[in-house]
């Protein structure tokens, strides 16, 4: 009869051995505490990865508790954060994973601290963390490497450190697209009314405006381009304002996402300019909330939902410790065309 050798689970006694230190000292390491050398804490981390040493969230059984992941979200009043959020859902439903939604408001919470929320994470099991299109800094998100905690940014606004695995579409290819949409209709004065200006999202955007028009010989004219500050309607509201008030007014707008555009829809019935008759819209999302105005937008659509499965689907990679082949995903967007573009009147 075959017998099962069980191999000993390495234990913190046996780390702190290899490591040449106390095993308290390793604890604090595993449970991300700062009081530690830099080089003694590299010596710990090297010995945990050769023992091959789990902590208890690792270890945690699914069958036993099953397997928890917390999603953070700016706002829930948005529907691209809304297709997103159904995408990682579905998922979730069938990988039997629970989420826990979180909403922070414009910022992410300060109220623990970036090492407080980690080893909460950690004191309450959840298999990791989602975070879709918030700011997170360099230091809260260090927190978490550091316990091991996985971690998958959703469009993040500012670009993560290499190691942080980050999910987003072509969005220097769809602004290109969605500037040579409107060049081939004919329009050569184009503007673009953007979003959170530094936003890595939004420069990636303008900057594929400006490659396509470049590409035409059509001048970039500064006039023309429109910091909107947020991903709102009030920034297309504003943008079109700016717009409209030139001397010679652009003949389409691409809108750095789908809320800018309808601002800038709704406004433009305010002043009496039709679309796409006088000014033709393009915007960036491809949400339902373009599609079912009036006239439906043309967008350039980001797989918003296969982006939210993309994220839970690396998460869940990454808590059962597998090596992922690259630790940013990229998913193709396409310019959907409907009412809201057609050639200038002149």
């Amino acid at each position: 009869m075959a017998t099962k050798i069980r191999q000993a689970k390495p234990t913190l006694a046996t780390v702190a051995r290899q490591a040449g230190v106390s095993a308290p000292t390793v604890s604090k390491v595993v449970n991300g505490r700062d009081d530690v050398a830099p080089e003694t804490r590299a010596r710990i981390l090297a010995a945990l990865e050769h023992a091959g040493y789990q902590s208890p969230l690792q270890r945690r059984s699914a069958a036993e508790a099953g397997t928890v992941v917390e999603v953070v979200i700016d706002v829930l009043d948005s529907a691209y954060t809304v297709e997103v959020l159904n995408g990682i859902l579905r998922f979730a439903a069938g990988a039997d994973v629970e989420i826990l939604v979180s909403v922070t408001g414009p910022a992410p919470s300060t109220r623990l601290g970036p090492e407080g929320r980690a080893q909460r994470i950690v004191d309450e099991g959840r298999a990791g963390m989602i975070v879709v299109t918030s700011a997170f800094s360099e230091a809260q998100l260090h927190a978490f490497r550091r316990r091991q905690i996985p971690v998958v940014v959703i469009d993040p606004l500012n670009p993560p450190s290499a190691d942080v695995v980050s999910v987003g579409a072509t969005n220097w290819a769809g602004g290109k697209a969605a500037t040579e949409h409107l060049l081939e209709l004919g329009h050569r004065r184009i503007a673009y009314i953007g979003g959170i200006e530094g936003a890595e999202c939004n420069q990636a955007r303008l900057h594929g405006y400006m490659a396509a028009l470049m590409a035409q010989g059509v001048p970039v004219d500064p006039h023309y381009i429109i910091s909107g500050g947020r991903f709102r309607r009030d920034s297309g509201v504003a943008g079109l304002k700016a717009l409209l008030a030139l001397e010679q007014r652009p003949t389409a707008i691409f809108a750095g996402s789908d809320s800018i555009a309808l601002g800038v829809l709704s406004e433009a019935g305010r002043h009496g300019v039709r679309i796409p008759e006088d000014i033709s819209l393009i915007g960036f999302d491809g949400t339902t909330q373009g599609e079912e105005s009036v006239p439906a937008l043309t967008s350039v659509a980001q797989p918003l939902e296969e982006m939210g499965r993309a994220a839970l689907r690396s998460l869940l990679r990454q808590a059962r410790g597998e090596v992922l082949d690259s630790h940013r995903v990229e998913l193709a967007t396409q310019v959907i065309v409907r009412d809201s573009t057609a050639p200038p009147a002149d």
